[in-house]
């Protein structure tokens, strides 16, 4: 992993941009529940690309823009909740996104997006005296992906259209869930479902997948334009339209409450959340 990756090169799942050309601008903010209220404050900064939060017990990962000799790629950051810093954990000249908590060992599993230009899922140990390594030699192209219960995974796997693709470690070749699908994947560690959104007949629907029944299932229709949600329980999933976000149970979905204004920290629009023990990361678009 030595070859700096041009950006004309870096899907990032669903967009290309060119070398010249600046991500788009994205700022990561963390809202934390106190007493009946909540309290935001700014994970980063907001004059470059930074996306794709996963909350944690001890802090937020995610994904930051790094400028180099006209180049950008993306690296995997951690704010840590004790310090209150951020720093760079994998700082390499490939670039690293979706970075997920790997279930077979101390680290991170993360989209990498080798020199030659493919997409795959790669391990990103915490001990730096260890080496990252590819999980699948022969799944690409990857786009986001969502750990299950054992040693089983969905994936986004880019094409024409998109398709979830379910597999595991041990070796078995992916089989085709559904077609035409959204980038976010959750794993509800409760229902045993796998979580993810698709078009079908003109309508984005949410949808889960049991890996034990191998059947998929409809629960209601996003709304227009949405397509990013995170789990808050057992049931609740939470999602932005605009700046607000609004809670929903997927077992009784046409019940829908407004849980957050957030407005007044982001002044544009919400896309991506990740909750986890009354810490919500939120990104804002910024262009």
């Amino acid at each position: 992993m030595k070859a700096r990756i041009p950006l004309a090169t870096c899907l990032f799942a669903v967009t290309t941009y060119s070398a010249q050309a600046a991500m788009p601008k994205s700022q990561i903010l963390l809202a934390s529940e106190v007493a009946d209220s909540i309290k935001v404050v700014s994970l980063t900064s907001s004059d470059s690309y930074h996306n794709q939060p996963l909350v944690t017990d001890k802090g937020v990962y995610f994904t930051q823009e790094v400028l180099n000799s006209e180049q950008a790629q993306t690296d995997l950051f951690f704010y840590d909740f004790a310090s209150k810093q951020s720093r760079n954990l994998t700082n390499t000249p490939v670039s690293e996104f979706s970075p997920t908590l790997y279930p077979h060992g101390d680290g991170l599993s993360s989209v990498v997006v080798e020199p030659d230009g493919k997409q795959k899922l790669w391990f990103y140990p915490f001990d730096t005296k260890q080496s990252a390594t590819r999980i699948f030699e022969h799944i690409e192209p990857v786009g986001y992906h969502a750990w299950g219960a054992k040693d089983d995974l969905v994936m986004f796997i880019l094409g024409e259209p998109h398709t979830l693709q379910y597999t595991d470690t041990a070796g078995h070749l992916p089989s085709k869930v559904a077609k035409d699908i959204g980038r976010t994947l959750a794993f509800n560690d409760k229902k045993q479902i796998y979580s993810f959104t698709y078009n079908k007949n003109g309508q984005h629907w949410f949808a889960s997948f049991s890996a034990k029944t191998q059947q998929l299932q409809d629960h209601f229709v996003m709304p227009a334009g949405v397509q990013d949600y995170t789990w808050l329980d057992d049931t609740r999933v939470a999602y932005a339209i605009g700046n607000r976000i609004y809670t929903r149970d997927f077992e009784s979905p046409k019940a829908v409450s407004q849980w957050h204004n957030l407005s007044q920290y982001c002044d544009t629009h919400i896309s991506r959340l990740s909750y986890h023990k009354g810490h919500l990361a939120f990104v804002c678009d910024k262009s």
